[in-house]
């Protein structure tokens, strides 16, 4: 059973119990990430996410360390485009100390100038270590171009010039007017009360500011492009993508299935008909990127160099026969019944059940059950699929990113037609 509740400050805290379990999942959960950063304060959001585990006006960074291990929890977090999440998981019997424990990182970091140097250490080689994995270096190279000139197109943890612009009073400028009450979700599923939690955290976060900060987000627009950039590599890593509906989009239900039809499983069109008929790859998938204003249906595959184009020309003519032949019915249901199981498999620990209440809150202002969500998978049809692939996969919007050696012959917008 869940709950919702706005407290007067307007932090807003969720519960989902779980009474055959003894942990507990607490989550706080900021409604602002790195798309919220002007181009001089970009990694803004995730700098000050590192500082928050580098010591409070309480608690040093070996305390912090001593006080999770103490009682065998795990605490992490991560920033993303649109939101920052801090989360502890613990038996239900440490949860006061949990709360605690958050309440002190998110309102009381110390933001020493003598660790924000060490950090700048930290993620300068965390910079690099993308540029070392080509996989992900592919993909960040794909959103830049994809949504170049737009916050949602630069790269979360800044660029080396931003992250060494950063001071102690930089950081807490931006700390201090974006940590504030209506900015946060907190959200906790397990062993959990809820009246109990909400004393708890009444309590612990009564000194958060109640006042807004006003941030706007521009939607971003789509520039098709064509990007190689060489490196030393074995093989050639792709990523083509072409746009999708936001988060909350009415078809979003349509375009889940078909992603998972498209490449989303091993019995997808993309791993039958590229890796399985024609081994031309080992990895080959689709993914969906959703924000509350855009998003994108994105390609991965990684081949041999002389096998860009080839791979390229498979997966549009991929799109091509989604865009005009409907699907049949065992495939289809083959998808949705994935696509179900999936989800459901996804939901069976309290971090899981934590972070599904969190995004719903975010993203819709509301909780669907888990009934809504499967009746809403098992409602598309053939003609739902075959009006959204009409509607995504059209010629003039595909971007195109290859990271490996360089290819003999050109590759340009031309080739990217469905």
């Amino acid at each position: 059973m869940t709950h919702t509740e706005t407290l007067p400050s307007g932090l807003r805290l969720l519960t989902e119990s779980m009474p055959h379990v003894r942990s507990v999942s607490v989550g706080v959960w900021l409604k602002r990430g790195s798309r919220h950063e002007s181009d001089a304060e970009s990694g803004v959001a995730h700098f000050v996410e590192h500082m928050l585990f580098k010591g409070t006006e309480r608690r040093t960074a070996q305390q912090i360390a001593q006080t999770i291990d103490s009682i065998g929890g795990q605490l992490d977090a991560f920033t993303a485009k649109e939101y920052a999440g801090y989360y502890i998981k613990v038996l239900d019997e440490h949860l006061p100390l949990a709360i605690d424990l958050l309440a002190d990182m998110v309102m009381r970091p110390a933001l020493q100038p003598e660790d924000v140097e060490r950090e700048q250490g930290v993620i300068l080689e965390e910079i690099k270590m993308v540029e070392d994995v080509p996989d992900d270096l592919v993909h960040e190279v794909f959103v830049q171009q994809f949504w170049n000139r737009h916050p949602l197109g630069r790269p979360i943890l800044g660029t080396p010039e931003t992250v060494m612009s950063f001071t102690s009073d930089r950081l807490r400028a931006y700390f201090e007017r974006t940590y504030l009450a209506p900015n946060l979700v907190i959200a906790a599923a397990g062993h959990v009360d809820h009246d109990r939690l909400r004393d708890l955290v009444a309590r612990a976060f009564a000194d958060l500011p109640a006042m807004t900060d006003g941030a706007v987000a521009v939607p971003p627009e789509v520039e098709p492009g064509f990007v190689v950039r060489e490196k030393d590599l074995e093989q050639s890593h792709i990523c083509l993508g072409t746009p999708a509906y936001p988060s909350a989009h009415e078809e979003r239900h349509a375009m889940f299935v078909l992603n998972t039809i498209l490449g989303g499983s091993m019995s997808s069109r993309l791993f039958q008909h590229i890796r399985e008929e024609r081994g031309l790859a080992y990895a080959v998938w689709s993914s969906l990127i959703s924000y509350s204003d855009a998003g994108a249906l994105t390609i991965y595959a990684g081949c041999s160099t002389d096998r860009v184009r080839e791979v390229i020309d498979l997966t549009l003519a991929e799109l091509a026969a989604l865009r005009s032949t409907p699907v049949d019915a065992a495939e289809l249901q083959r998808a949705k019944e994935h696509l179900k199981g999936s989800l459901m498999l996804s939901l069976e620990s309290t971090s899981s059940r934590m972070s599904q209440l969190a995004r719903q809150e975010l993203t819709f202002g509301r909780q669907f059950s888990l009934d809504e969500i499967l009746g809403g998978i098992e409602a598309v049809t053939a003609d739902d699929i075959l009006r959204v692939s009409q509607d995504l996969f059209r010629d003039g919007a595909a971007v195109a990113t290859v990271v490996g050696p360089a290819m003999d012959g050109d590759l340009t917008l031309d080739h990217l037609r469905i």
